[in-house]
């Protein structure tokens, strides 16, 4: 059985959302963040980096969302939620696993970061405005990526979808956008969050110890 070492508010929401999806059997092992936000030291005894997600299978300790979920997909979910090669689909599939962290996490942690959420910059300067306006551009990007589609690679949901929605946890919380601009966006994130295996998912990630 997989166990799934899930730090509060954090990317292994992904890996319990994934595991409902498929109805797979899990360990969940819950760890709270310190006053600092950061992992504490009992996680750093799971893996170095003290980092979430991570999940243990056997002997096999694994690290990183997108790993994670092309572990479970391929090794334990029979392919389910995952795009063949042989697809047409298959490339879109691959860009957005790893679009959403190799770029858009990135963009909306640094405009969080140089936004206003750390104190020091200047709201008024040029950088601070170019990183809000790239952040922009990026999401009229996604919008137009979605046109005609119902999921990022495609018409079936898939774990790219799962990988891309926590984005929006800090477009939509910490940076407030509103969602109204990116109309297929909006869309699509109520598409996603309404399946039953993601309410339970969130549900039981956020269930507070004790």
């Amino acid at each position: 059985m997989i166990t799934i070492y899930h730090l509060e508010n954090s990317r292994s929401e992904r890996v319990i959302w994934l595991m409902e999806e498929l109805g797979l059997p899990y360990e969940l092992k819950r760890f709270p963040r310190g006053p600092d936000m950061r992992a504490t030291d009992a996680l750093r005894q799971i893996h170095p980096l003290g980092k979430s997600p991570i999940i243990r299978d056997g002997d096999t300790l694994l690290i990183e969302s997108g790993a994670i979920l092309e572990y479970i997909v391929n090794r334990h979910g029979g392919g389910r939620f995952g795009v063949p090669a042989s697809s047409p689909d298959y490339a879109a599939y691959l860009q957005w696993m790893h679009f959403a962290e190799g770029s858009a996490m990135m963009q909306f942690v640094m405009n969080l970061f140089v936004g206003g959420f750390i104190p020091g910059f200047d709201q008024s300067s040029p950088f601070v405005q170019s990183t809000k306006d790239a952040t922009a551009k990026l999401l009229r990007f996604l919008d137009d990526s979605l046109a005609g589609k119902d999921y990022f690679a495609g018409s079936a949901f898939s774990a790219a979808d799962i990988m891309m929605i926590y984005c929006f946890r800090i477009v939509r919380g910490y940076l407030q956008t509103d969602m109204s601009l990116y109309p297929t966006l909006a869309h699509w994130i109520d598409r996603v969050e309404n399946r039953p295996a993601y309410k339970k998912a969130m549900a039981i990630a956020n269930e507070k110890a004790g």
